[in-house]
């Protein structure tokens, strides 16, 4: 098993997650009460961790 590829994944899935939050905060808030941090901190964080995630899972190789 490959631990790289492994730890990718992983991070994929928490972008992902990172940003449905993000979309879910965005969406669910009034134009009042909208709280811009939380929305660009999730958004961010879910951007670095799904883009990191995928070129991870892109770059390593398959050894078996």
């Amino acid at each position: 098993m490959n631990l790289k590829r492994f730890f990718g994944g992983l991070l994929t899935i928490l972008g992902i997650v990172g940003l449905i939050y993000t979309a879910v905060i965005f969406a669910g808030a009034s134009a009042e009460t909208r709280d811009i941090k939380s929305v660009i901190i999730y958004g961010i964080l879910g951007i670095v961790f799904f883009t990191s995630g995928i070129s991870l899972v892109r770059t390593t190789k398959d050894e078996s």
